[in-house]
């Protein structure tokens, strides 16, 4: 089945470990991760000619690289190969899934049609999760392989990365949620890989940050001295320094959050969280003046100062007023008003500016983590002769600036046919690129993540040497950032290897655990719009069948009389002050004889916004008293999960089917004429009354014609056909 494709030894050495086992390969970026992942889809299909080939990656220009590769190798037919997306509408993917042998995908794609029972992975034969160092916490890798693992009939998992994690927790969260057997290793120094290494040149380039930037520099530090000194005057946090990591700042601040969380709700305690949001603000903005440069110093002071005046927040207003945030502030709006940027950027362009006079049809990746730094640097060396540079960032619309994932596709495919020469990209760009022929990669700025490091400098390097240029600004955070990705780095290959050496294979057999026989069988209504939901994971993990549908009242609908509304503690709060709260329960009461309201979180409820406690207590007193609806507090997702399903087994213990138009019916003629035309496609109560209005009747209205339907109004052709054809369809 294989086209033009000779493997590398040491591919085939792989092979054979991924063929008998669920296989973790490690291996450099640019070494035919993809090549490995083909051998074992061929060597699948050849085995189970029947079955399916599924090939996850985290985003679509990736996934269309892979299927675009796959077409290349694999002698297949065109049309047994398929691309899913989110913007491919279910029913096509659906209907390519029946069809098709080799699916790429993004995970969000295939958790959407697992959960609404458009796809079966039982003939998928083998799983391929790419750039699997993501398959930790709640990213959809690790869902989708505990469904694959039990579901499949002959399943085989192959997991793909450059760069898994330095810490042996993290490795071994990746190699345990995706059913890890073996671990396969590569580096650049072993004997089977090394002829096949192009040399890639590694060059540190220094700046020194001018006297306007370290005047900057101090004020800001002063600044986190002061909010310090506070800090450490209550008392409560005394193990607090100007010295420590964004990590371990981050690390008090959730020690704080537990205090009060578990009752100790001081001042001082509150006082404190309030200093240490402002300290994190103010890291933040010094890791811009001492990497980045005064546009995106500005611009990110400035929105501090703005939105001090509409915020209720305390830490923003109190840090507005500080002496040394405001100083700094007018002094970046100064160096940007006399075009002062950081050295950085002149250096960046002289060496630009050296590579394309010595080589015209030189290719050259840029790295910069923040997007407004990115765009500046795009608007810096347009400026420049024979320079042509593009801005690559993800799909989000910040700042005016924004990619579909179709336009990252075109401007890739424009890249690598030299229709421009400078890529200059945020960290979107890390992952995956398939951009063979790359000179020169630059870090405008070091990073102290391992992963990402390898990733930026995997860019370079693959068809011929490359160069990698880091700028390192003296005597600030790039010098901490740069040593410690290296030793990050040292550390994951040592611990690979370690986890190599002594990795006891694990065979993770299917059985189904109590919580999956106790709720096998329950049928569980879910909104639609709660189809991202950890808890509708969590419900389906454990056994429970979710039914997807657009549902008039409630979040979910346990049986033909239990209505659950679900909230987290911020949105309850909200939707009992603006009102919202109360119309929803008044139309769950009509319509349901036993509701539910469901509010997760594990803060205390009466500090999640600044109202009075009692004012909170009095609403739900009214929900509790005046409705007669029960309140029921969890904390996570997982407990909330729990709840519902418990709740639905008891309701649904004598095994009676229902469905979400089987609930209390209205008593009234009027009603229930009602009830019956709001069950008919996109209508609902709001178009109910207004259809019963023109015609008198729900016999007029079925009878009526689709030019007769349209005249009422918001109801046109579509649906107008969609009523008439259900009306007319034979059952």
């Amino acid at each position: 089945m294989l086209n033009n494709f000779k493997p590398r030894l040491y591919q085939e050495t792989i092979l054979a470990t991924a063929v008998n086992y669920n296989t973790l390969v490690v291996l450099p970026t640019g070494m035919g991760k993809t090549a490995i992942a083909i051998l074992l889809a061929v060597h699948r299909l050849t085995t189970y000619p029947d079955s399916k080939i599924l090939l996850l990656s985290p985003s679509k220009p990736l996934c269309a690289q892979h299927i675009e590769t796959f077409k290349k190798f694999i002698d297949l037919p065109d049309e047994k190969f398929a691309l899913f997306t989110g913007s491919i509408l279910p029913e096509k993917r659906h209907e390519l899934w029946n069809s098709c042998q080799v699916i790429a995908s993004t995970p969000q794609s295939i958790e959407n049609d697992i959960i609404n029972n458009k796809i079966s992975l039982q003939d998928v034969s083998l799983a391929i999760f790419d750039e699997s160092h993501r398959a930790v916490k709640d990213y959809s890798y690790v869902w989708l392989a505990k469904q694959y693992n039990e579901k499949a009939n002959r399943g085989k998992i192959l997991a793909l990365t450059a760069s898994p994690g330095s810490e042996v927790e993290v490795i071994n969260e990746v190699c345990q949620n995706l059913f890890i057997d073996e671990i396969e290793i590569r580096t650049d120094k072993d004997p089977d890989v090394k002829p096949y290494i192009q040399d890639v040149k590694i060059d540190w380039v220094k700046v020194k940050l001018p006297k306007e930037f370290r005047e900057i520099q101090m004020l800001l530090k002063d600044c986190i001295k002061s909010k310090i000194t506070e800090i450490r005057k209550f008392g409560e946090i005394t193990n607090i320094s100007t010295e420590m990591s964004k990590k371990e700042l981050l690390g008090i601040q959730a020690q704080l959050r537990m205090e009060i969380s578990s009752g100790n709700k001081t001042i001082a305690n509150l006082k404190s969280i309030s200093l240490m949001a402002e300290i994190m603000k103010i890291q933040h903005g010094l890791e811009l003046v001492e990497t980045q440069g005064s546009t995106a110093l500005f611009n990110y002071l400035d929105k501090i100062h703005k939105e001090s005046y509409t915020t209720k927040t305390k830490a923003t207003i109190n840090l507005a007023k500080d002496v040394n945030f405001r100083t700094a502030l007018i002094k970046s709006r100064n160096l940007c008003e006399n075009n002062i940027e950081h050295p950085k950027l002149d250096k960046l362009k002289e060496i630009i500016s050296l590579e394309i006079n010595n080589k015209p049809n030189v290719k050259i990746i840029v790295f910069n983590q923040y997007r407004d730094s990115a765009k500046k640097i795009v608007d810096e060396l347009n400026s420049i002769e024979k320079i042509q540079s593009e801005l690559f960032v993800g799909q989000a619309k910040k700042l005016g600036s924004g990619l579909t994932q179709k336009k990252q596709i075109e401007m890739l495919n424009r890249f690598r046919k030299n229709e421009f020469n400078i890529l200059v990209s945020s960290s979107v760009g890390e992952e995956g690129l398939d951009i063979p022929q790359v000179d020169l990669v630059i870090f405008f700025e070091p990073i102290p993540s391992a992963v990402r490091s390898i990733q930026r400098r995997g860019r370079t390097g693959r068809l011929s040497e490359g160069k990698v240029l880091v700028l390192l600004a003296e005597g600030t955070r790039d010098e901490a950032y740069r040593w410690s990705a290296f030793h990050k780095e040292n550390k994951m290959y040592r611990n690979l290897e370690m986890l190599q050496n002594n990795f006891k294979m694990q065979k993770f057999k299917k059985q189904v655990t109590l919580n999956e026989y106790i709720y096998s069988g329950i049928n569980i209504y879910v909104d639609y719009r709660e189809k991202g939901s950890k808890i509708i994971k969590d419900l389906i993990a454990n056994g429970c069948n979710i039914k997807l549908e657009k549902l008039e009242v409630g979040d979910y609908i346990l049986s033909d009389r239990c209505c659950v509304e679900y909230k987290t503690q911020e949105d309850f709060i909200n939707s009992l002050l603006d009102g919202r709260l109360m119309e929803q329960l008044k139309q769950m009461k009509s319509n349901y004889s036993k509701c539910l309201v469901m509010v997760e979180g594990n803060e205390d409820i009466y500090q999640v916004k600044n109202i009075h406690p009692n004012a909170v207590k009095g609403l739900l007193a009214s929900i509790v008293v005046g409705y007669g609806i029960p309140i029921i507090f969890t904390k996570d997702f997982k407990e909330s999960s729990s709840m519902l399903a418990m709740i639905a087994k008891r309701e649904q213990k004598d095994g009676k089917e229902f469905n979400i138009h089987g609930a209390n019916k209205p008593k009234t003629w009027r009603e229930q004429q009602e009830y019956v035309i709001s069950s008919l496609p996109g209508i609902g109560m709001t178009l109910a009354r207004p259809l019963l209005d023109k015609f008198g009747s729900i016999k007029n209205i079925v009878n009526a014609n689709i030019e007769d339907l349209k005249e009422v109004e918001k109801i046109g052709e579509g649906k107008a056909k969609v009523i008439k054809e259900l009306f007319d369809r034979e059952y």
